[in-house]
């Protein structure tokens, strides 16, 4: 089996993808490409989210035409999602993008393939052959990983044949169990890095729930380069639930850690939208750091003393820890702002 660690590299603009053990967390804009104003807001709120590769569709000329304007606002590499339409490509890769997104299962002209792979070779783009069950090729159309693995393929020698390496690879299903399948046979087969993740899993709590657990289970193979977590949803959640698929895997090297009780009788101040808050904040701090929102003085801080800090409420107050020892109270209107004060300055 090939390990993520194992697998060939190449650069995705000024990332080394491939190779190593980093995993980089990815999301797709949901904005219309051709509306540059709100495509390069959202991935400039998806940076500061965590996302480290930016993936956008190209569904005509005027979105392909667009994406050297938005590449140059962004600061993460800029992905082109082309189904169908081969000659979208081809600006796209004029545009000046850093990697390539193409689904064999609806480009299959031969001839537009060699053009577009002999550009990419030119301008040193990666390409991703993105292999999803639900669109194989007609004459292998049942949806197993075989059939899938096969697809892939077809595609792959093409590329190969034209001395074409720089190649990642998705095969991705709606089903965890075709997914596994898919990407542990994959990884017995080919040494090329692998992009995961469990496609169309569904709006963003059961989304999340259902794509952690197939993603995590690959991941703990030693599988996946890079991870995408497909929901019905702002895309934010993409990248939130990826960190933590990642932290709660030991994936990832700064951390931030959020503890919270789930609250019972003995809670006495309004913890929920305290604790969401804090949450909330923590998604956007890239350091080390353990944060606690206890209900109790029974649950917190004896049950959070690994915490850096936190806050155990009382009636309209709290009291503020740090390591489990407690260094103060603070009043209830308070918290949120003493606590973002102490994690700013952590």
């Amino acid at each position: 089996m090939t390990t993520r660690d194992k697998t060939n590299s190449f650069s995705v603009g000024n990332l080394t993808y491939g190779g190593n053990s980093h995993i980089y967390i990815q999301s797709m804009c949901n904005t219309p490409t051709k509306d540059v104003k709100a495509t390069v807001s959202q991935i400039l709120k998806l940076e500061k989210y965590g996302c480290e590769i930016i993936r956008v569709a190209v569904l005509d000329q005027k979105d392909a035409s667009c994406l050297a304007q938005i590449k140059k606002q962004i600061h993460i590499p800029l992905v082109a999602d082309i189904h169908f339409d081969p000659n979208l490509a081809l600006i796209a890769i004029e545009q000046g993008i850093d990697k390539l997104r193409l689904n064999p299962g609806n480009i299959t002209d031969p001839v537009k393939i060699k053009e577009i792979v002999l550009k990419c070779k030119e301008k040193k783009i990666p390409i991703r052959i993105g292999v999803n069950a639900g669109s194989l090729p007609k004459d292998i159309s049942a949806p197993t990983a075989e059939h899938m693995i096969e697809a892939a393929k077809r595609h792959i020698r093409i590329l190969e044949e034209l001395q074409f390496h720089d190649i990642s690879l998705s095969l991705k299903a709606s089903n965890i169990d075709l997914t596994i399948q898919a990407y542990k046979l994959a990884a017995n087969t080919f040494s090329y890095p692998l992009h995961i993740g469990i496609t169309e899993a569904g709006t963003m709590l059961k989304g999340a729930i259902k794509s952690g657990i197939g993603i995590s289970r690959i991941l703990e193979m030693g599988i996946g380069n890079t991870i995408r977590v497909s929901l019905t949803d702002d895309p934010v959640y993409e990248v939130i639930a990826a960190k933590e698929i990642l932290k709660n895997l030991h994936l990832m090297s700064e951390e931030t850690t959020f503890t919270s009780c789930p609250t019972c009788g003995r809670t006495q101040y309004d913890m929920i939208p305290i604790a969401k808050e804090i949450e909330s904040y923590l998604d956007t701090v890239h350091k080390k750091i353990h944060v606690a929102v206890m209900g109790c003085a029974v649950n917190g801080p004896g049950e959070a003393k690994e915490a850096d800090l936190g806050v155990a409420g009382g009636k309209g107050e709290a009291l503020l820890f740090k390591k489990g020892v407690v260094v103060g109270k603070i009043k209830a209107e308070e918290i949120i702002p003493v606590l973002k004060k102490e994690i700013d300055e952590f």
